[in-house]
């Protein structure tokens, strides 16, 4: 097989791409006449097969490569912005761990032994941990955001959607690239991505990516950068063509983010120093070390065989690991009155059997099964130097492992009954096991647990080993469970005409339970027990139509989801301590609609629109006060965690021709309504607020150059993503928050040899 030595990207045939909302297209080479043409078809494999968007009976949103770098997207939370109906942010302490909601479901704590409610994917691999999931754009192929449950045919708790990161394929071309980019706060980026052929039948692909920022702000104490970033990231891929039906593709990558601990911002005035609340949101005080480390690294094997014209078989053989090193200060004034050390450590191994059918002419079928086997470990110390001072202050360490074993069996078929209607029916079978060991050790004195001093801090005995027998025990247990679950799924689509079909679906998520890491038993004598899975059934009504003679892609969606036992997060500060539950809160309803369009108004000019509406509320629940056992109904005092009720970007993509090559400017708005951070109301509660971009890209005739000026929150909106709220604590309060992104431009310059 004769492969060319390079092969230069035409970008020049891209640069009309829409990139402000997520159904977006590339349009076609510019014609010679004035007038507009249409949109180009997009391919997604939300269904695990490739087919055109608009004949999928999903609410899926589709990102290429040429979108992202259109608007210079830098990692995956930026998506949130033309999502609707999502929540997509880095998650308070790191740069590096993730937060995401679709529609109401996800998981806001990222403690280990919680699973997320949105799975994450990299090429078909699923993350099971949020730590080292605010994936970098670079060597990618596209991004889909799948929203509502889709469980039928993917992995663990994908009970709120799934985001899939797809890496560029391996061609066998020769091809070499290289972006570099400055910007505001001393940002200094480079990315290195190329492939070749060694041989007729062998591929090989590397791609590496250095960013560093300096803070948004400062460490005010220490004169240390707060909201800095340092990480480093590189893939290396190969794929052998065994013959014409089968190939073999193994990728691994690691990811290491050395970026200081972001230190929280005071919302209210020290009691204890008398601090007021900073000017600038991005500064900080700490009593700790600003040391925090990130890693992650995992490897995949992915067979394919086309075994004959209707039949296929795919194995996907995977393995992750990741570590997070990092120290909290909740109280933020300098002083050492609230402080968090803490340490996770999580491993997985996945193995996926896949069958695909097809007739080619009214069937298809893909089903198989999934096996997956974590250990997920953690520990945090609360060390309260200042607290009971007198006798040396005092040290909370609590910790453990959690064993987690799942098996499912998954099928789904589409039948084209006519020209007209088609019906979908599938059904996954999911079994999960899981075993914890926690404990949760008082100790007089300070100590910290991720010092050295202890060579496995999540193991008590070695816990014990070094610091001696605890003051008290306020935890020591182990506890699990099994769970098993059929769900169903079932759709039915008509094809009103050649550019409008309409679709009516029903879905089933399962997550299943599991046991409380943070668990106290001297505040909770139950708390040992296993919390129970949630579950939620979703039905939704969609319409996908391509209008005007394909210049307008109009795709919507109205779904109803009836929410199960949500597993809700509870931490109250008590006068023995912080007290934590992970309640079943009893029935919720969730229901509103999605919009995306975008309309090539001319041949050089496109508009494009998202809308998400949302109604998400408690039905019934009754909260249990651990230290007392009283009972309270709080079904109109709870509201959902980070679902804003309505969502919106508007934004444009204009083609300007010059002889030297096209400008694509674009911009887009994104607006957020308010936002609730807990269950409960607190200071934390974001406002609704809106977000202006821009972004000018050139782009040279050869499709060897590039040059992107991009401004984002140019208003310079301040915005919380996250926080703490814990109210008189250890003599001060810790109500503290996170915050998005200020203003911002960086410059980009790129070489495709």
């Amino acid at each position: 097989m004769s492969q060319p030595k390079f092969r230069h990207s035409l970008l020049a045939l891209a640069v009309a791409s829409v990139v402000s909302m997520p159904a977006y297209a590339q349009q076609e080479a510019q014609s010679e006449e004035n007038e507009a043409k249409a949109l180009e078809r997009i391919e997604v494999t939300a269904r695990r097969k490739t087919e055109s968007l608009q004949e999928v009976p999903v609410s899926v949103s589709s990102f290429s490569a040429g979108d992202l770098t259109d608007v210079g997207v830098e990692d995956i939370t930026e998506l949130q912005q033309r999502i609707p109906n999502a929540t997509i942010q880095v998650s308070r302490g790191t740069n590096s761990t993730l937060t995401a909601y679709i529609r109401g479901v996800g998981q806001q704590d990222p403690l280990w032994g919680f699973e997320p409610g949105v799975g994450v994917y990299i090429d078909d691999v699923y993350m099971a941990r949020p730590q080292g999931a605010v994936l970098e754009v670079f060597d990618l192929e596209r991004i889909e955001v799948l929203r509502g449950p889709q469980g039928t045919l993917y992995g663990k708790n994908t009970i709120g959607g799934a985001l899939k990161y797809v890496t560029k394929e391996l061609t066998g071309y020769d091809e070499l690239s290289i972006q570099g980019t400055v910007g505001s706060y001393n940002q200094r980026d480079i990315k290195i991505s190329g492939q070749t052929a060694i041989s007729d039948n062998l591929y090989v692909g590397a791609a590496v990516a250095s960013l560093q920022r300096d803070g948004f702000g400062e460490y005010v104490n220490t004169g240390e950068d707060n909201y800095n970033k340092d990480l480093l990231t590189y893939r290396i891929s190969a794929k052998w063509l065994i013959n014409s039906d089968m190939d073999l593709k193994f990728s691994y990558d690691k990811t290491e983010d050395d970026s200081n601990a972001k230190g929280a911002y005071r919302l209210q005035t020290s009691a204890v120093t008398g601090q007021e609340p900073y000017d600038d949101v991005y500064n900080s005080n700490t009593a700790m070390p600003v040391d925090n480390l990130v890693e992650t690294e995992g490897w995949s094997l992915i067979y394919n065989w086309d075994v004959n014209a209707n039949w296929g078989f795919k194995s996907v053989t995977a393995s992750r690991e990741g570590y997070t090193n990092t120290n909290i200060d909740f109280n933020s004034t300098g002083e050492p009155i609230f402080m968090v050390p803490a340490i996770y450590e999580d491993e997985q191994f996945t193995q996926e059997f896949q069958l695909s059918y097809t007739n080619n002419r009214d069937f298809d079928f893909v089903g198989g099964v999934y096996f997956y086997d974590g250990e997920a470990c953690g520990v945090f110390g609360t060390v309260l130097p200042m607290y009971l001072a007198a006798l040396g202050g005092v040290t909370v360490d609590n910790g453990g492992c959690v064993d987690t074993d799942s098996l499912a069996f998954y099928g789904q078929g589409t039948y084209q009954m006519n020209d007209d209607w088609s019906l979908t029916l599938g059904g996954r079978y999911t079994k999960d096991e899981k075993e914890a060991d926690v404990f949760r050790y008082t100790y007089l004195g300070v100590h910290y647990i991720n010092d050295g001093s202890v060579g496995t801090p999540y193991d008590p005995a070695q816990v014990r080993a070094a610091y001696g027998d605890p003051f008290a025990v306020n935890s020591e247990f182990t506890s699990g469970g099994d769970w098993s679950r059929f769900s169903p799924h079932v759709a039915v689509n008509f094809q009103a005409t050649d550019d409008v079909m309409l679709y009516a679906s029903y879905s089933n998520g399962f997550k299943s339970g599991g046991v409380d890491m943070r668990a106290d038993k001297s505040l909770n004598p139950t708390i040992d027990e296993p919390y129970d899975p949630e579950i939620v059934d979703t039905f939704e009504f969609g319409l996908k139509s391509e209008l005007l003679d394909g210049r307008m892609r109009l795709n919507s969606a109205v779904f109803f989801s009836d929410y199960t036992d949500m597993q809700v997060t509870v931490q109250r500060v008590v006068e023995a301590g912080i007290s934590s539950q992970v309640l079943n809160a009893g029935e919720s309803t969730v229901k509103g609609f999605e919009v995306e369009t975008v309309f090539a108004a001319t041949d050089s000019l496109n508009f494009t629109a998202m809308l998400g509406y949302i109604d998400a509320e408690f039905d019934a629940v009754v909260y249990t006060e651990p230290a007392t056992g009283e009972t309270t109904d709080v079904t109109d005092a709870w509201s959902f965690q980070n679902t804003p009720e309505l969502t919106y970007n508007i934004g444009f993509n204009q083609t300007f021709d010059l002889e030297s090559g096209q400008i694509v400017w674009s911009g887009n708005y994104a607006y957020r309504d308010d936002v609730q951070m807990f269950e409960a109301a607190s200071p934390l509660d974001q406002d609704s607020y809106g977000l202006l971009n821009t972004s000018v890209v050139w782009y040279s005739n050869s499709g060897q150059w590039s040059v992107g000026l991009h401004g984002k929150n140019l208003t310079d909106e301040e915005y919380r993503v996250g926080g703490y709220n814990f109210g008189p604590t250890f003599g001060d309060d810790a109500i503290v928050g996170y915050y998005g992104d200020p203003r911002t431009v960086s410059l980009s310059v790129g070489y495709k040899f």
